[in-house]
């Protein structure tokens, strides 16, 4: 129960987190070692039968031991991926938007001033304002 209220609660500590996972951590490896171990000796008692080949040991341990494995810890590491893509996304929010705020602090203390601004359009910080005469349908 204690380990439902560690994964569940927002407002925990992270070291309590912390430890948890790393104590799950470990734990998934024994398993998964233990599991290999299994189907290595399953692979040997193959290999070594007198019926047994080679080839059946190769393939046994390929296919009870390796692509299980694999696809158990690829699917036991979702959760971990998506808090790493998401940390980066966030990490590039913050980048972008320390980036556009020095750009703006940039930008207001290069402005010039009204009085030394030129008339010409674009040069003020303005928009031109009729630089280009409408053109007109004839009727």
């Amino acid at each position: 129960m204690r380990v439902l209220s560690i994964l569940h609660s927002h407002d925990t500590d992270n070291a309590a987190l912390s430890s948890y996972r790393l104590k799950l951590l470990v734990f998934i490896h024994l398993i998964v070692i233990g599991w290999l171990y299994v189907v290595v000796m399953m692979a040997v008692a193959e290999a070594t039968n007198t019926t047994g080949t080679v080839l059946g040991a190769i393939f046994t341990f390929l296919l009870y031991g390796l692509a299980p494995v694999a696809l158990v810890v690829y699917l036991m590491g979702t959760p971990a991926r998506r808090r790493a893509i998401k940390q980066r996304e966030a990490d590039a929010q913050e980048a972008a938007r320390r980036a556009a705020a020095a750009k703006a602090d940039a930008a207001t203390e290069a402005a010039p001033s009204p009085a030394t601004a030129s008339d010409l359009p674009d040069q003020g910080g303005k928009a031109p304002a009729g630089a280009v005469a409408p053109v007109r349908k004839e009727t």
